[in-house]
């Protein structure tokens, strides 16, 4: 990963990250990474690929603490600062992971593991020592880097297992195909435990000797305020993200729509992914902003593998073309390629492909062809040389917002509720998050759905975000089992 750390080493004056604390230099960015990376390590030589868990806001700290253990041979694995104690729980635990450090805001939620002997907890509050005379280890390119979850069709999150080389892979394909330079100034507004904002924003950023400028909790007002600074020339979002600008961009005055259009207009990217992109908010974004936003198609497991192009043009609702360095195929169920026009599963195969699913060997070897192609489940057509995505093999993956949701772990959860006889998830569609969470659900008692609200916001911790869920559809049944009654309801909205 060393390429990741050449723009701080030569331009080490240049401003590398803004956040709520002040912007910093790769000069500071450096030292702080560097003695991190010696405090981590202590008296060894290398981590070995040690999981190292961290639970820190967006900004400095953050990067210093994902460069760190990375400089120290350990196996970053980010925790989301939004999931209350037993998601965060489970990614600890399922990857073993040996230390953990914490910023001050979330010391409370995880202090159950600064009592855990098994495991090294450190408070950022304590501060780093200045230890930058230690000799750091030389990392080699195929050991573990990053380990994200990603939820499956099945059972609970898998840990992608990505090495150094995969990261490099997936970094360098997107500074070549959409043209970044150390002139550029992104934001980043997207959760930095899942790959758009690590890899896409952060990584890119930072890897083309760029100014990354991060803002939480996403408000839509102070994304206007920097946009009319000027400096931003790279913007990346999910679709709620754009939907949400757009909400706010209507309710501003006509002087106001002026100066923001203008300051959006000069800027040279814009892109949107996570989840498929309405056609109305492209068409609404264009109107007020100029750009026709660029969408690609990318996983945990493979970083982004297709791409509308930078230059040429970009058809709403198609993925776009293969990325540099990546192959791409579409495939029926012999594995045979399909004819164009003909859907079939994109299997993709080369050097950002993520070498498995810790821990489970069985699930790593059912996710490749016998030829080592990677099947990603998702059906699409190639049409006049675009790719556009039909949808999931399996119909239990919603996006919400960015995010994927299972579909069958919410059932799981929803039937063990003891007045809740059997119920059926299924993502409706939304202009605003893409998909809406909808259950019908089938119980012999009338349901008090104040109650049941509660009720799930407890067992449901890894979706407790600002997100809209809408249970429909409460069937109560006699004793003998039949609908009595059908009555339509809206838990949340």
């Amino acid at each position: 990963m060393d390429a990741l750390f050449h723009q701080a080493y030569q331009n080490p004056s240049k401003i590398a990250i803004v956040d709520h604390t002040g912007s910093y230099s790769y000069q500071q960015l450096i030292e702080k990474t560097r003695s991190l990376a010696s405090f981590l390590l202590q008296d060894k030589e290398d981590l070995k690929e040690a999981r190292v868990a961290y639970m820190v806001s967006p900004g400095l700290d953050y990067v210093a603490v994902q460069w760190g253990i990375w400089m120290a041979g350990g196996i970053a694995v980010p925790l989301c600062i939004t999931y209350p104690f037993p998601s965060l729980q489970y990614v600890i635990e399922d990857t073993e992971a040996e230390l953990i450090l914490v910023g001050p805001e979330y010391e409370q939620l995880l202090q159950t593991y600064a009592e855990d002997q098994s495991k090294q907890f450190i408070r950022l509050a304590d501060g780093i020592p200045n230890q930058t005379s230690i000799n750091l280890p030389s990392i080699a390119s195929h050991r573990g880097a990053m380990i994200l979850y990603t939820s499956g069709t099945t059972s609970l999150p898998k840990g992608v297992l990505t090495t150094h080389a995969a990261i490099e892979a997936q970094v360098i394909t997107l500074i070549e195909a959409w043209k970044w330079t150390s002139q550029d100034y992104t934001l980043c507004l997207l959760p930095l435990h899942h790959v758009h904002g690590i890899i896409n924003v952060v990584s890119c950023s930072l890897w083309a000797g760029a100014t990354v400028q991060f803002v939480y909790p996403f408000d839509a007002k102070q994304v206007f305020e920097i946009f009319l600074e000027g400096k931003v020339t790279v913007f990346m979002a999910v679709p709620t993200i754009y939907f949400k600008l757009i909400t706010r961009f209507e309710s501003e005055s006509e002087r106001r729509l002026a100066e923001i259009s203008y300051c959006l207009k000069k800027m040279r990217l814009m892109v949107s992914g996570s989840a498929a992109l309405p056609v109305s908010v492209m068409e609404k974004w264009q109107q007020l902003s100029g750009h026709y936003l660029l969408e690609r198609y990318g996983m945990t497991e493979i970083g982004m593998a297709i791409s509308n192009p930078y230059e040429g043009e970009r058809r709403a609702g198609y993925i776009g073309q293969a990325l540099p360095g990546v192959k791409i195929r579409i495939v029926d169920e012999n594995q045979k390629n399909v004819p164009e026009g003909e859907p079939g599963e994109i299997q993709v195969k080369g050097p950002s492909v993520f070498r498995e699913y810790w821990g489970k060997e069985k699930a790593t070897r059912k996710a490749f062809t016998s030829d080592g192609w990677f099947m990603t489940g998702d059906i699409a057509t190639v049409e006049n040389g675009y790719i556009r995505i039909l949808g999931r093999d399996s119909v239990d993956i919603i996006k919400s917002g960015g995010y994927k949701i299972s579909a069958l772990e919410i059932e799981e959860i929803l039937r063990k509720h003891p007045e809740i006889d059997d119920c059926g998830v299924v993502g409706l569609l939304d202009e605003e998050w893409g998909e809406l969470v909808a259950a019908a659900i089938i119980s012999t008692e009338k349901l008090d759905l104040k109650e049941l609200n509660a009720w799930i916001r407890e067992r449901m911790p890894a979706y407790k975000t600002p997100r809209k869920y809408i249970f429909l559809t409460e069937l109560p049944r006699n004793a003998m089992g039949k609908v009595v009654k059908n009555d339509l309801k809206i838990l949340f909205n």
